[in-house]
């Protein structure tokens, strides 16, 4: 089959051809309908050897959704045919964090003392779903779709579940009154604004440096947009200050920045891995109480929440779709910025009956 593959670490990937996975034990086989691609991606591309315990050649695509066409022995059959989104976090589902339902803080997957990044799941650290096929190691990880299709559920994987559980773990705080600055209006920001929306919040104020983002966070239901975070100050000064800011870029030009925003009691909830640093103490000039945290990802009750958002008109991915071979190139466009909302790779035609004849034989 095809897949996109990491070969070498600070490369490009490349589009090469590698043997069809074979399902073991309790492993589903996905034939693979759409992939999102991630800015987190890049990250691990762009990583000097030794960041990432992940073993190269390295398929990518942790935004993956799919139909499943074939079954380990020990895995439920009642999954075949299904179709499904793929939670990326592969958790040990045994550790203290697992039981509270917190996989995503999985302390399996927790940083080597060395430093080094552990495998977390598909397309980080084990093969993902830039290719024609995936395994997954076991129905635990899966979420029926029902009627949405392949391309709009992918990018519900990681923007959708990550922008949800930044909320929704913040939902104390979120009533008709909230104040809510949203920074960074692309793959994660655009559904958070929905998000947000949905959860009966009017008075967001956006920050994207882009306008066409800009225009796009106002169809959505902005109360205002802004090019920089000093742009916006007014206006958020205006409201009585932002009660959450929710920053998808996670830049040095928004964290600091960002914090003087914040009402007493207000929250910055960092969520992109931009660079950005803040200095925290007691006496560094901000308001009575404030708080911030750095939250990962989400967990697979997030994703069923994400998906019958979705499923019920409540929340949509803006997408551009691309061909699996053209990925590479997709990826260099991903970092310009020059791609609004997700890009969402489709591979090729399907190929599950012709899988099922040769399972068959």
């Amino acid at each position: 089959m095809l897949a996109v593959q990491l070969t070498r670490w600070g490369a490009p990937p490349q589009l090469r051809t590698i043997l069809d996975p074979q399902p073991t034990g309790a492993e589903l086989l996905l034939e693979v309908g759409a992939v999102g691609l991630c800015r987190s991606d890049l990250h691990v591309m762009d990583a000097d050897e030794g960041r990432f315990d992940y073993p190269l050649p390295l398929t990518l695509g942790h935004e993956v959704a799919g139909t499943v066409v074939a079954a380990g022995p020990a895995a439920d059959p009642t999954w075949m045919g299904k179709s499904v989104v793929v939670q990326g976090i592969w958790s040990c589902r045994s550790c203290r964090n697992c039981l509270r339902g917190r996989e995503n803080y999985c302390l399996r997957l927790a940083p080597h003392a060395s430093g080094r990044l552990a495998p977390i799941g598909n397309g980080l650290g084990r093969p993902g779903g830039l290719a024609e096929l995936m395994l997954v190691p076991s129905a635990d990880v899966l979420v029926p779709i029902g009627s949405l299709s392949h391309a709009e559920a992918a990018p519900l994987a990681d923007a959708g579940l990550t922008a949800y559980h930044a909320i929704r773990t913040n939902a104390d705080l979120i009533d008709e009154n909230t104040v809510a600055v949203v920074i960074g209006i692309g793959g994660l920001g655009h559904l958070a604004l929905q998000i947000l929306r949905d959860m009966g919040v009017s008075q967001i104020v956006a920050v994207d440096t882009r306008a066409s983002s800009l225009a796009l966070a106002q169809t959505l239901g902005a109360l205002t947009a802004h090019l920089t975070v000093a742009d916006a100050a007014d206006a958020v000064t205006g409201l009585g200050g932002a009660d959450l800011i929710f920053d998808f870029a996670g830049a040095p030009t928004t964290v600091e920045p960002a914090a003087h925003l914040l009402a007493p009691g207000g929250r910055v909830v960092m969520v992109g891995s931009g660079g950005g640093r803040l200095t925290v103490g007691k006496d560094v000039g901000l308001v009575n109480g404030w708080h911030a945290s750095a939250p990962f990802w989400g967990t697979r009750t997030d994703l069923a929440a994400v998906v019958d958002l979705a499923a019920r008109g409540r929340l949509h991915a803006e997408t551009e779709t691309y061909p699996l071979s053209e990925a590479p190139d997709v990826y260099r466009l991903l970092r310009t910025g020059s791609i609004a909302g997700r890009a969402v790779i489709i591979p090729s035609a399907p190929r599950h009956r012709s899988l099922e004849k040769e399972t068959a034989q």
